[in-house]
């Protein structure tokens, strides 16, 4: 796994503890006191580094500044430790680049978003999650504690089932329909409203501007019109991706499967038996098992400072 960790001098940590769950689509913050009690939720805007470090850390600030408020609290980066759970940082340099603009945190531990669902999904429990939101990423923890990544490569070519993965082949049918390769119908006219398109040159400048976010706006139409034959095939295709994931990481099929993120609950009747009877609702989200990292990292930042006993 990938992690980092900065940490200040104090000797005893008196201050917050922020779990954070970064992503395509959006950023969720958990806050908690330094003995882990929950004391607010907030989200802001993406914060995955494929986005842009200088974006990531605007939607975490921005995110954090609305915890503080909806606690009634000063907000200091000084008296948080920052537990991150990302996309986007199994690439080096974007992790290099987002730990170098951290603010001046009492302690930082950064990994990826794919871990901290797991995490979360079985309270440090063996076991496989499958996370589909923006992007998708398979995630597993066995006995030992250790942890194993299955998909994940990220737009466009990888991150199968997820919302930029079926945006992306569901504008395909529109495409067709301006052509007249297909006739028109009620999901392509909601692909128009969505895309703002009104022909296909105006569609080609969606199509020009458009990265994995705007690709994923179009993915719960396909979920809308799943009686239609593309629409279906597309699902039934990502319930067969969901399964091949899962396998990857649980070839035996022995470990309890969780499905998270924005699009776990409508993929859910797209997979197949024997594994649908396998899955298990999660027992908290990945932005807890980032709360778990800053416990980790307020820790190991107090222990650093106090030095050999």
């Amino acid at each position: 796994m990938l992690a980092a960790m900065t940490t200040l001098s104090h000797t005893e940590f008196n201050g917050f503890l922020l779990g954070v769950d970064g992503g395509g689509s959006g950023t969720r913050v958990v806050l908690a006191d330094a003995q882990g009690v929950e004391l607010a939720r907030a989200s802001g805007g993406p914060s995955g580094l494929g986005l842009g470090v200088e974006r990531a850390w605007r939607s975490i600030e921005y995110a954090c500044r609305r915890a503080f408020d909806a606690a009634a609290l000063p907000f200091d980066w000084r008296a948080c430790s920052l537990g991150c759970g990302l996309a986007g940082v199994n690439n080096a340099d974007w992790l290099t680049a987002f730990l170098g603009a951290a603010p001046p945190v009492h302690a930082l531990s950064v990994e990826s978003d794919a871990y901290t669902t797991v995490i979360g999904a079985h309270a440090g429990e063996a076991g496989v999650v499958v996370a589909l939101g923006t992007g998708s990423i398979a995630a597993s923890l066995d006995r030992e504690g250790v942890c194993r990544i299955a998909g994940g490569y990220g737009f466009p070519s990888g991150d199968e089932a997820s919302g930029a993965w079926l945006g992306l082949r569901a504008v395909v049918h529109l495409q067709r329909v301006l052509d007249g390769r297909a006739p028109a119908d009620d999901w392509s006219r909601a692909l128009l409203a969505l895309t703002g398109a009104t022909d296909r040159d105006s569609l080609v400048v969606w199509l020009c501007a458009s990265n994995q976010t705007a690709y994923a706006t179009l993915a719960p139409s396909v979920f809308e019109h799943r009686e239609h034959p593309f629409a279906a095939q597309l699902l039934n295709e990502a319930g067969r991706e969901i399964e091949r994931l899962v396998a990857a990481l649980d070839p035996a099929g022995a470990l309890p499967v969780a499905l998270c993120g924005g699009l776990a609950a409508p993929y859910e009747p797209f997979v197949r038996m024997p594994l649908r009877e396998r899955l298990r609702e999660p027992r908290a989200d990945s932005a807890t098992g980032a709360l778990e990292l800053a416990r980790r990292a307020s820790s190991s930042a107090g222990a650093a400072a106090r030095g050999p006993q």
